[in-house]
Formats: structure tokens, C-alpha cells, sequence
């Protein structure tokens, strides 16, 4: 897992903030993604929402589905379809290796946060993750105020 986090360093252009509360994240990875000028531009503008999206296989190749980019305006008849699959960049070692975990141990691969680089480039941290079941939630909770908690009294008495 990456130690520092790309909405530190970089523009963040969607996010999936509800992922790590409803997937047990086991590995994460950097990929490029295939874009077209007028979803570029829409991204820009932070017209894109990657909540719904997962990741698959189709071709032989992994794709991003369900990803809504909104159309671009000033882009007229040279526009997008909102919701079309995306093809992600990656090694074949790193693909193989995702579409083997995908098959065998029936995890699922989830978008984290689409961002621009220090280039210029939209890049997604994806993530290899098993679904959690509601006890697992609720844990999730439990250990999060408790947090919280301790925190705020550490604060009260420093």
C-alpha cells in the first residue's frame, strides 16, 4: 500500500470516498487511464464521479465501467458518452497478476481517486479489495470513534 496518498500531491478530479469503508483494501496500484480530449476537459473542471465504477476484464484487457464523466459543452458533436468503458494502462505482469486474484480469490478490483499528476496526466490508484459484510462495517465504525475519542481527550489533557 502507498505511504503517501495521491490527494496529497496532486489534483484530485474524482474521488471514491465510500470504497475503503465497504472494501477490505488488500493492494493498491497506479494506472493510466484512455481518455478523449472533451472527458480531459470535463475532468479539468471536476466533472467527473468515480462512486458507482469498478473494474474488469473485457477483451482481455481491464477496463474501467460506469465511470461518469460529464460531457464537456463547448465539445458540440465531438462529445463523449458519459458512462463508456475505459481502458487502463498497465504492465501485462501487473494485469495478469490483478486478473488472477479477480478469478481465484473473487476479489474485486475499485477505483480510489482519479487524479491529474505533476505532468499533466489523469492517473487512477486502483485497488484489489474484498467486499466487507456488516459486522466488518460496524467495526470499522467502532474503531474510527474510538479514535476519534482518544484523540480529543488527549487533547484536553495536554
Amino acid at each position: 500500500m502507498s505511504k503517501n496518498k495521491p490527494e496529497d500531491n496532486y489534483k484530485v478530479a474524482a474521488q471514491n470516498r465510500r470504497a475503503r469503508f465497504d472494501y477490505e483494501i488488500i493492494e493498491t496500484l497506479q494506472v493510466g487511464i484512455m481518455l478523449v480530449g472533451s472527458e480531459l476537459k470535463s475532468l479539468r473542471q471536476g466533472k467527473g464521479s468515480i462512486n458507482e465504477a469498478h473494474a474488469g476484464e473485457m477483451q482481455g484487457e481491464i477496463y474501467l465501467f460506469n465511470a461518469n464523466i460529464a460531457e464537456y459543452p463547448q465539445a458540440r458533436h465531438f462529445n463523449h458518452e458519459p458512462k463508456r468503458p475505459r481502458k487502463l494502462l498497465m504492465r501485462k505482469k501487473q494485469m495478469n497478476k490483478f486478473l488472477g486474484a479477480i478469478r481465484k480469490k473473487g476479489l474485486t478490483l475499485v477505483p480510489l481517486v482519479m487524479y491529474f499528476n505533476h505532468k499533466g496526466r489523469v492517473k487512477l490508484e486502483l485497488a484489489l479489495g474484498k467486499g466487507k459484510n456488516t459486522v466488518d462495517k460496524r467495526e470499522t465504525i467502532k474503531e474510527r470513534d474510538w479514535k476519534r475519542d482518544k484523540s480529543r481527550i488527549l487533547k484536553n489533557q495536554g
